[in-house]
C-alpha cells in the first residue's frame, strides 16, 4: 500500500424497527439483542485477533494488544527495527473493519500540516476562495496509521497532539474546528524520540508495545518457505465499523470494575513506586479502560486480574524499564508468574551464553549443550508445562507462562541450529 488514504467506503444508516404502539419499554426489549450484537462483536475480533497471530508469527500478544487498545479508543505505538512487520500488522488490521475510512501517512521532518489534514484546494484557489480538501485525510480516517510517528515536524506537532488528544483539526483559514471521527490510532517507530518535541506526542500514546526479529529458528524458516508459491486463501473475519464503534462507546465502558481490581492497581501502583518507576495519574487513569476492553474481548462482563498483563505495555517509559514492569504486573496477575519469570532469567542466561560462544568450535559448542544447555532448557520445559497445567485448572491466565515457554522453545531452537548444526527444519519435530 503507498502512503496516503484508502477508498472511504460509507456506512449504511440502520433503520429502527420500534413499533410506536408497543407499550413494552423499547430498551427493555431490545436489550437482549444489544448483548447479542455486543457478544458478536467480541467474537469477531477474537476470530480476527487468532487469524492474524497465525499470519504474524511470535505476534500473537501484540495483535491482541492492538485490538484492546482500538476498543479503547486509545492509541499505540509500535517500537522496532525495520523489517518487524509493523507496518503489514496495521494494515491488515485496520483492513477488517468493513465501512471504515483508513488513513496511514509516512512522517518527515518536511511533512506539512496540509499534507496530514487536508491540502489546499488549488481549484477554489483560483476562484479566489481559500478552503481545503479534507476527504481521504486524517481529519474523516476511523482508524489511522502513522509511521515514523516521533518525525513529526515542528510545523504540523500542535495539530497532530490536537487530532490525538481531542480528535480535532484546526483548519488553515481558521474557523470552527473541525471534530474527527477517529476511533484511535496505531502509531510506529524505529526509536524513541530523541527531542523534547516528540517527547509530548511519545506521553499521548497509552499503550507502547516492543517488537524484535523473529527468536524461533523454526519460525524463520516458516517465514522463508512462506515467500515460495502463492499462499493459500484463507478466511477473512471481519467487523462492522458500527459494530466496533458501538462497542468503544457503549460496550466496553460497561464493564464492571470490581473492587478488587481498584485494589489491586493501587497495589501495583505501589510497587512500581518503591522501584522509582511513576506513571501519570493520567495514565493510570485511561489504563482502566483498557483493562474494560481486555475483558470486553474476552467476553467477559467484569474486569478480573488477568487482564491487569495488559499494563505492561502502558507503565513504562524506556524499554529498559519495561523487564521490571513485567515483573511487577504479572506476580500481581498470576502467582504462578514469579516461578515463569525465574525460568525466564534462566533461559536468557543460556541465550547470553550461546551469543558469547560465537565463533568456537562444534566441539566445544557441543560440550557446553550435553553439559549444560540441555538438561537446563529441558527442565524449564517441564516445569512451564506443569505450571501451565496448574495454572489452567485453578482458571488463571496462562499468558505470562506461554509467553516464557516460547522464550523457552526459541532458545532451545537455536542450541539445536546453532550448537548442534540440525537444519532448521528439523527443529520444529524436536520441540
Amino acid at each position: 500500500m503507498t502512503t496516503g488514504a484508502q477508498d472511504t467506503q460509507s456506512t449504511q444508516s440502520t433503520q429502527s424497527t420500534e413499533n410506536p404502539g408497543d407499550p413494552q419499554d423499547p430498551q427493555d426489549r431490545q436489550e437482549p439483542q444489544e448483548t447479542s450484537d455486543a457478544h458478536d462483536t467480541a467474537r469477531r475480533l477474537r476470530a480476527i485477533s487468532g487469524e492474524l497471530a497465525d499470519r504474524f508469527y511470535e505476534r500473537a500478544d501484540v495483535v491482541r494488544t492492538l485490538v484492546v487498545t482500538l476498543l479503547a479508543g486509545q492509541h499505540s505505538l509500535v517500537l522496532g527495527p525495520p523489517g518487524t512487520a509493523k507496518s503489514e500488522m496495521a494494515r491488515e488490521l485496520t483492513g477488517r473493519v468493513e465501512g471504515a475510512s483508513y488513513w496511514e501517512i509516512l512522517l518527515s521532518k518536511f511533512t506539512a500540516p496540509t499534507k496530514m489534514f487536508g491540502p489546499i484546494d488549488v481549484a477554489a484557489l483560483a476562484r479566489g476562495e481559500y478552503r481545503q480538501v479534507y476527504d481521504g485525510r486524517a481529519t474523516t480516517a476511523h482508524v489511522a496509521f502513522i509511521d515514523e510517528i516521533f518525525k513529526c515536524s515542528t510545523a504540523a506537532l500542535n495539530e497532530t497532539l490536537g487530532y490525538l488528544n481531542e480528535r480535532i483539526y484546526h483548519p488553515e483559514s481558521g474557523g470552527e474546528p473541525i471534530h474527527c471521527p477517529l476511533i484511535g490510532a496505531i502509531t510506529a517507530s524505529n526509536e524513541l524520540p530523541a527531542e523534547q518535541d516528540a517527547a509530548a506526542i511519545y506521553d499521548r500514546l497509552l499503550v507502547r508495545i516492543e517488537v524484535g526479529y523473529l527468536e524461533d529458528p523454526s519460525n524463520f524458516a516458516a517465514l522463508v518457505r512462506s515467500a515460495v508459491g502463492r499462499p493459500a486463501a484463507q478466511h477473512r473475519t471481519t467487523v462492522e465499523l458500527a459494530a466496533l464503534q458501538q462497542a468503544v462507546s457503549d460496550s466496553v465502558p460497561a464493564v464492571d470494575v470490581p473492587d478488587v481490581i481498584v485494589d489491586a492497581v493501587c497495589t501495583l501502583r505501589a510497587a512500581l513506586r518503591r522501584k522509582e518507576l511513576v506513571a501519570s495519574d493520567r495514565r493510570w487513569r485511561q489504563a482502566v479502560r483498557l483493562l474494560q476492553a481486555s475483558a470486553y474481548l474476552d467476553g467477559r462482563s467484569a474486569v478480573a486480574e488477568t487482564d491487569l498483563s495488559v499494563l505492561t505495555h502502558v507503565l513504562w517509559d524506556s524499554p529498559a524499564e519495561r523487564p521490571a514492569v513485567e515483573r511487577e504486573v504479572l506476580q500481581l496477575v498470576n502467582p504462578d508468574a514469579k516461578e515463569a519469570l525465574d525460568l525466564a532469567d534462566t533461559i536468557e542466561e543460556l541465550e547470553a551464553q550461546l551469543d558469547a560462544m560465537a565463533g568456537q568450535s562444534r566441539e566445544a559448542l557441543s560440550d557446553w549443550v550435553i553439559k549444560q544447555a540441555h538438561n537446563k532448557l529441558a527442565m524449564a520445559g517441564k516445569r512451564l508445562e506443569k505450571l501451565r497445567e496448574e495454572a489452567a485448572g485453578a482458571g488463571r491466565s496462562t499468558a505470562a507462562i506461554d509467553r516464557v515457554t516460547g522464550r523457552q522453545r526459541a532458545v532451545r531452537a537455536r542450541v539445536l541450529t546453532e550448537a548442534l548444526g540440525l537444519d532448521a527444519s528439523m527443529v520444529q519435530a524436536q520441540l
